[in-house]
């Protein structure tokens, strides 16, 4: 095989999360424009929350000042602890259970949701010791936190989700909007 061949072979393979995982949308997150998650759902239940590419975080060159998983006095999601097959300890989540604050450098703050039911399972140390990675590999290295639905939920959980084309439908007529109002 040459290197034309080898490369247009690279080109097209799908990348790790493009082949085992299915992305769902949550579009304008608690009715706030443009604040868009993205659920990466394996076939075996996990979920991974990321921001979706729309997300104001990713958009005009912002950078990330600080990323707080200390949702009130109470409650840190860095005190979760789970263990065993079943995954006992994790904190419970429903839909709109905030999972971080991220604060840009403008002084923007945005919360992160959890977008479905489940229990948590990890989140990701590595975005605050490297805020960059979630600007850089928001898919992949930059996600917020795993959470796993309950068995008899996982079928369910999607329902108020969107599909990636209904998820292109939502952004195409919010830029629509946006060039009629401009």
């Amino acid at each position: 095989m040459d290197c034309v061949e080898q490369k247009d072979t690279e080109a097209k393979a799908p990348s790790v999360v493009d082949r085992y995982y299915t992305r769902w949308y949550r579009a304008d997150m608690k009715g706030k424009a443009c604040e868009d998650h993205c659920i990466l759902q394996h076939s075996n239940r996990l979920c991974v929350v990321t921001l979706a590419e729309t997300h104001p975080i990713l958009q005009n060159g912002r950078t990330i000042k600080s990323i707080n998983y200390q949702i009130s006095t109470g409650c840190s999601r860095l005190n979760n602890k789970v263990s065993g097959k079943s995954k006992r300890g994790g904190q419970f989540l429903t839909d709109f259970a905030p999972l971080c604050r991220i604060t840009c450098s403008d002084e923007t703050e945005y919360t992160i949701y959890s977008c479905i039911r489940g229990r948590l399972l990890e989140v990701n140390e590595n975005i605050l010791e490297t805020p960059n990675l979630l600007m850089e590999k928001p898919s992949t290295e930059g996600y917020i936190a795993v959470i796993l639905p309950k068995f008899e939920e996982s079928k369910s959980i999607t329902e108020n989700l969107l599909t990636r084309e209904e998820f292109e439908s939502v952004v195409s007529k919010r830029s629509d909007v946006q060039s009629q109002t401009s």
